[in-house]
C-alpha cells in the first residue's frame, strides 16, 4: 500500500506541474509614448455691468442735460437746464442762415467774453459763450436777423446765458 500510495504522491505532482518550465530568456520592452492632449482652459467670463439707462429729456425741452443750455432750432427757442429741470426759458432766438448754420450736437461750453467783437464781420458780439472752437456761441444779437452760425439772444437773454454757464457746462443744440 506505500507503494501505491508513493505512486500516487509522484504521479499527483507530474500532473499538477510541480516540476519548472525552464525560464524564458528576458525581452527588452519598448515603452510606447502616451500621447496627452492640451489642456483647454474653460474660463467663465466676467460679468459685465448693467447698460447706463437711457437719457431722461427735460421736462418741456428736446434736451438730456443736467446742466448747461438747450437750443431748438426748428422752434428758434432755448432754455437754461439745472439739475436736470428748467430754469429759465424758453425764449425767443436767431440761429444761423443758409450756408452758415448753427451746428447741431452736444458742446461744452469753451470761453466768455462779454464785449466781443467780430472782426470778420465787423459788429459787436455783447455777452458771448462760446461752445465751438470754430467761434460759434450765444450772445446779443438782433431776433430779426439770422446769424452767421451764432444763436442770437435778446440782451436781458444774452446777459442771463453769460452769467449762468460756466466753462465745461453743455450746450445741446437739436434741429
Amino acid at each position: 500500500m506505500r507503494r501505491v500510495m508513493l505512486v500516487a504522491v509522484a504521479l499527483l505532482a507530474t500532473a499538477c506541474g510541480a516540476a519548472q518550465a525552464p525560464a524564458a530568456a528576458p525581452s527588452t520592452v519598448v515603452p510606447t509614448p502616451v500621447v496627452v492632449p492640451p489642456t483647454v482652459a474653460v474660463t467663465t467670463p466676467d460679468p459685465q455691468p448693467a447698460p447706463p439707462p437711457p437719457p431722461v429729456t427735460v421736462e418741456g425741452t428736446p434736451c438730456d442735460l443736467t446742466r448747461g443750455a438747450c437750443v431748438r432750432l426748428s422752434s428758434k427757442e432755448t432754455w437754461l437746464i439745472d439739475g436736470g429741470k428748467v430754469v429759465f426759458g424758453p425764449v425767443p432766438i436767431t440761429s444761423g442762415r443758409p450756408g452758415y448754420e448753427t451746428p447741431t450736437g452736444t458742446f461744452p461750453v469753451l470761453y466768455q467774453v462779454k464785449d466781443e467783437w467780430s472782426r470778420p464781420y465787423n459788429a459787436p458780439m455783447p455777452y458771448t459763450t462760446y461752445f465751438t472752437d470754430y467761434g460759434i456761441g450765444f450772445h446779443e444779437g438782433g431776433l430779426d436777423v439770422a446769424s452767421h452760425g451764432c444763436v442770437h439772444l435778446s440782451p436781458d437773454a444774452a446777459v442771463r446765458y453769460f452769467e449762468f454757464l460756466r466753462k465745461g457746462d453743455q450746450v445741446q443744440v437739436v434741429g
